[in-house]
């Protein structure tokens, strides 16, 4: 029987754990990282031979109790636990037919109000759809894709403008897998994981990992060709209003450099858009 995507997970989960962490000995020869499954069997209060069969995808309808008890033992975080719990088939997943691209005018209205703060909306598959005058000015270098996943995996500009391009990418592609897994069947969602497992081999690494957990407060690190290097802090919000829609908003410390060189940033882009109206 093939494995199942919970037993992938779970699979992977455990290589991600060490026996120091959960206050077990680390004795005897390991051919792999991280927990055995008999020390995640152990940790989760169930027996060794079910938890074999739950990875091997011959177990594929643990209780809620179990599952709980397994992302215990694995120490998932929220999103982690939220998706393993969807794996499982222990809460719903989200309807397709009630995710939309539009964004509401009043979100537009408010974003259009923040001159010195980025700000951008994208859908589950990490279309952009909607962004300010700042952001523009500040992606201007990936405007060959409105496809977040696709800029930070195909666009080679993308190597340099994000700083830390290795954190960016696998957190990235644990965002995807988050609202992968919360739709599945999306169309949109489907044809970009294909379009960047068959373009993008570093994604395809990535993806394998099974990493699953939504954006948070993060500070990022830009350099961009027209205002120089940038650290900013991003925050994430769900889009209550059209589910599966996030919005991020970035801001620079106050007085800081990166302050100065987003109002620089500011000002080019007014004067770039005045001389495109004149």
């Amino acid at each position: 029987m093939a494995r199942s995507e919970l037993g992938v997970y779970l699979s992977t989960r455990r290589a991600k754990v060490s026996p120091d962490e959960v206050n077990l000995p680390s004795t005897g020869h390991r051919r792999v990282p991280g927990l055995r499954r008999e020390e995640v069997a152990l940790l989760a209060g169930v027996s060794v031979d079910y938890y074999v069969r739950l990875e091997q995808g011959r177990e594929r309808r643990p209780s809620a109790q179990v599952v709980d008890a397994l992302a215990v033992a694995l120490r998932l975080d929220e999103d982690s636990r939220q998706h393993v719990f969807r794996l499982a088939g222990l809460s719903p997943r989200a309807r397709v037919a009630a995710v939309s691209d539009r964004v509401d005018p009043s979100l537009l209205e408010l974003m259009a109000a923040w001159p010195n703060n980025p700000a951008i909306v994208y859908n589950r598959a990490f279309d952009v759809l909607a962004s300010n005058a700042i952001a523009d000015a500040l992606f201007h270098d990936w405007a060959h894709s409105d496809n977040l996943m696709h800029v930070v995996f195909t666009d080679p500009a993308a190597r340099t403008f994000y700083r830390d391009w290795h954190d960016v990418a696998r957190n990235s592609v644990a965002g995807f897998r988050l609202g992968y897994g919360k739709a599945p069947d999306d169309p949109r969602v489907r044809q970009v994981l294909a379009e960047l497992l068959d373009e993008s081999p570093e994604f395809a690494q990535l993806w394998t990992s099974h990493d699953a957990r939504g954006k948070a407060l993060e500070r990022k690190r830009f350099d961009h060709s027209g205002v120089g290097p940038l650290t900013l802090t991003m925050q994430t919000f769900d889009v209550r209003s059209s589910p599966g829609q996030e919005l991020v908003v970035y801001h620079a410390e106050p007085a800081s450099p990166s302050s100065e060189a987003l109002a620089l940033l500011g000002s080019l882009a007014a004067t770039s858009r005045q001389a495109s109206l004149g």
